[in-house]
């Protein structure tokens, strides 16, 4: 569910000249929000298998299925020029990192009882990258942002001291997800070659992982029935399809509609929690979700606001 950074990147200039409202292009982004969020239903299935294992497996899988993509599509060049600037892959080497470990904290949560932690999580991130973006590029924050980032604190703070825990799942997945898409807006690589050279990364480790496993006899792959073979070997098409969905969508519409998107998945992820797996949400969690979603919107208007304010400025100095 990394995206923050290829959103930026394929809208760069959405200001100046936005995208049309496409309705193919609107089908494949939500699509790919639809998939992130019902993620957990297929993870799920993978409850038996340690989450260090998956998260190996998704890795070897992932880069077995992008590199060909990659080699073989238009982003050949740019994979050979990335892997030729030691800068960039230094870059790279910390946000697979990242990736790595939010996927493996995220699988871990749904596994575990804590989904809705993880639909906490995502909630906050568009928050936390606004809060990354002042701290560290010094970027100016509107009153109506500052607001936002105020609520989102003040729903932590209240579950931290009225419910009685820290809420460390979700302020891990929310800033490793922050931090990330923080780290890539220094790397300007497309989403699909990020991916293909933070998978290369991981790979070694991963593999070297799954192999110990193997010869220990501990490993899973081969030993659970082929139902859980081919859903260890199919976490490759969870993780690029909604991503090829993704950048698709975001080519083809504006960035103020691609925002109000990326809603879809965490609220996907708390219906499953409630409704499906039947988590239970205590008061005090429901006056953190009040808090964060009325963040969101105000955070989502002053977004709106803003966007179509730019669009009309650069309308009149065209």
């Amino acid at each position: 569910m990394i995206t923050t950074t290829s959103m930026k990147q394929t809208n760069k200039t959405s200001t100046s000249k936005p995208p049309k409202q496409s309705p193919a292009g609107l089908a494949c982004a939500l699509s790919a929000h639809l998939i992130w969020g019902l993620s957990p239903v297929y993870w799920k299935v993978l409850q038996s298998v340690p989450a260090l294992e998956i998260i190996c497996h998704r890795i070897i899988w992932s880069f077995a299925l992008i590199i060909p993509m990659t080699l073989f599509g238009r982003h050949r060049n740019e994979l050979w020029q990335v892997l030729r600037r030691p800068r960039i892959l230094l870059i790279l080497l910390a946000t697979s990192f990242l990736m790595g470990a939010n996927w493996l904290v995220y699988i871990w949560a749904v596994n575990n009882g804590r989904v809705l932690q993880a639909s906490l999580g995502y909630y906050i991130s568009p928050l936390v990258s606004v809060f990354l973006g002042i701290v560290f590029l010094k970027e100016s924050m509107r009153f109506l942002q500052g607001l936002a980032v105020v609520m989102a604190s003040a729903a932590v703070l209240y579950l931290t001291f009225q419910y009685g825990e820290f809420p460390t799942i979700s302020l891990f997945l929310a800033f490793s997800f922050g931090v990330y898409g923080l780290i890539r807006k220094v790397a300007p690589v497309s989403a699909i070659t990020g991916l293909t050279v933070e998978t290369l990364i991981l790979t070694i480790p991963a593999l070297t992982y799954l192999i110990h496993l193997a010869t220990t006899g501990l490993g899973i792959f081969g030993h659970k029935g082929t139902t859980i073979d081919l859903f260890l070997m199919g976490t490759a098409l969870v993780t690029a399809i909604p991503l090829l969905l993704f950048t698709l969508g975001a080519r083809r519409l504006p960035l103020s509609t691609m925002g109000f998107l990326q809603y879809v998945a965490p609220t996907c992820i708390f219906l499953l929690g409630i409704f499906f797996y039947h988590e239970p949400l205590t008061p005090q969690q429901v006056v953190a979700f009040v808090l964060i979603w009325t963040a969101l919107v105000i955070y989502s208007v002053d977004s709106f606001l803003f966007y179509r304010k730019s669009y009309q400025f650069s309308k009149r100095t065209e």
